[in-house]
């Protein structure tokens, strides 16, 4: 991890642990809160007539929050991390999950609802990953991708919803790989290890309560680039489902939605397991499980 790495994941985790021992003093101006979950399944099979594979999986989900707010001045901070594996039968552990996603928001108030702010978000993950089965060729590892988005704007924000517009925005990307780098991965000239754009950005989040025991989250995160085609609009939209069974357990249903001109994927044309060209897609990631969740 470059020194840059270490500064910015300091920079935004710390103020999520440091004020935390304030949890239990009601005069605090934090308000901190953090969930982490361990969600599995296995399946085991011995001379299973019907056919299938023995089959073991597990992510571990952990979302943090601390918020600061004096008089006109607030200063939000999140982060949302993710770690999957799966082991199906003989073949080796494969990655099934991976994101980091950590923002920080700071703003002043304008009047009713409406801030003043300025945002800082990083995205990466962080283990290697590689288009199964080839585990030769890799096709991302932490910072490679990396993305820093900052921008300024207005922010309307309620209790449950936060539409953020910010007009000047700047987006850095990272592939701090000298072979993804010298192939020109995720938009960054081949050779070079960073690409910078500005844009405007909008961000989008939202919470609340479905039915009893069940909570819905969203957040929706758009840029659009100024200088090289502003018509195609960065999507990045996540939604959590979260069913409460009691203190310990719990289900969760996760998708995430990403569309990024930027990234091309490999597409096969006649289905012969070889890619014929790489061309822009809408990803999509779909989670359902259950396990064990500590909420505090």
């Amino acid at each position: 991890m470059s020194n840059f790495s270490k500064v910015l994941m300091f920079f935004l985790i710390v103020p999520l642990f440091s004020f935390s021992q304030n949890q239990s003093q009601p005069d605090t101006l934090w308000k901190t809160s953090g969930n982490v979950t361990l969600n599995f399944s296995q399946v085991s099979l011995t001379n299973w007539a019907a056919g299938g594979s023995s089959s073991g999986s597990g992510v571990l989900m952990i979302k943090l929050a601390g918020n600061y707010k004096k008089e006109k001045v607030s200063w939000d901070n999140s982060a949302d991390l993710r770690l999957g594996f799966l082991k199906e039968g003989d073949q080796d552990m494969r990655k099934s999950d991976d994101m980091i996603d950590l923002n920080s928001k700071l703003g002043i108030e304008a009047k009713e609802h409406w801030y003043y702010s300025f945002v800082l978000g990083f995205k990466s993950q962080f283990a290697e990953g590689y288009n199964y089965p080839d585990t030769e060729n890799l096709i991302s590892k932490f910072m490679a991708p990396g993305y820093l988005n900052t921008g300024l704007g207005m922010d309307y924000k309620t209790e449950k919803l936060s539409i953020l517009m910010a007009p000047l925005s700047g987006k850095f990307t990272f592939v701090m790989d000298d072979k993804l780098s010298d192939d020109g991965a995720f938009g960054v000239d081949p050779g070079k290890k960073s690409r910078a754009e500005l844009g405007a950005t909008v961000k989008m989040e939202y919470k609340t309560p479905l039915v009893k025991n069940v909570d819905l989250e969203t957040n929706l995160d758009l840029f659009s680039s100024y200088l090289d085609k502003p018509q195609n609009i960065d999507v990045d939209w996540k939604v959590l489902i979260n069913m409460k069974i009691n203190d310990w357990l719990s289900a969760n249903l996760a998708t995430r939605l990403i569309y990024d001109d930027d990234i091309l994927i490999d597409i096969d044309d006649n289905d012969d397991g070889e890619p014929d060209r790489k061309g822009r897609r809408v990803q999509f990631m779909e989670m359902f499980g259950a396990g064990i969740s500590i909420k505090f």
